[in-house]
């Protein structure tokens, strides 16, 4: 039978103490990466009430102009790019530096085309006479899809400097040995393919954002 002493035990939960224990126990650049995307979120969020709140406060009507068909070819190709660095993680645990270096090397081209392809959708807005200091809601999406390319760079650039290691330690065994068996390669991988799911589906929510309002 149980005494008055044990059920404070019984009604308090574990599970907060548990949340921070895990919490302490992530790596300091992982924990950065999450406050990073979490900044990264509020920002966009703010960026995207304010382009609702002006295109709503004008009363501009929607559809009056056409959404670049290549924003719709470049989620398609951010999407096949987040597939493909998918697959990096189980690459790495097959200890096949070779196809991992192929992997990534995939997901840095596929991403060179997305940025292409939005430089390509701002001259198509341009020809329809939608310029970035024209009308306010116009100006929303080449500030929104700017800003999001500015932040694949950034993702690029972490992508590119692994891809080079992986391709200097594909080259001889020992260090191919030494960079399998590197926790902080495998921290690296994980890190990287968490930012590109999460640039994926920020493009995701702007591209359904300017399907609605522009």
């Amino acid at each position: 039978m149980s005494s008055d002493h044990d059920f404070p035990k019984k009604v308090g939960s574990n599970h907060p103490a548990s949340a921070f224990q895990r919490m302490e126990r992530l790596p300091p650049l992982q924990m950065m990466l999450y406050v990073g995307l979490a900044g990264i979120t509020a920002l966009f969020v703010v960026l995207v009430g304010a382009y609702a709140f002006t295109h709503f406060r004008t009363g501009a009507p929607s559809g009056v102009f056409a959404l670049p068909r290549f924003f719709s070819l470049s989620t398609i190709v951010l999407l096949v790019s987040s597939y493909v660095i998918a697959q990096a993680s189980r690459i790495y645990a097959q200890d096949d530096l070779p196809t991992l270096r192929r992997c990534l090397g995939a997901t840095l081209l596929l991403s060179c085309v997305f940025a292409g392809l939005q430089v390509l959708g701002w001259r198509e807005l341009m020809a329809q006479g939608v310029f970035f200091d024209g009308m306010a809601s116009g100006s929303f999406v080449y500030l929104l899809s700017a800003l999001h390319v500015a932040h694949l760079l950034g993702g690029m650039l972490f992508l590119l400097v692994l891809l080079i290691r992986t391709h200097h330690a594909a080259a001889d065994g020992v260090r191919t040995l030494v960079f399998i068996r590197n926790p902080y390669r495998r921290l690296q991988l994980r890190m990287v393919t968490l930012y590109w799911h999460f640039i994926d589906g920020l493009w995701i929510a702007l591209f359904a954002a300017f399907l609605l309002l522009f």
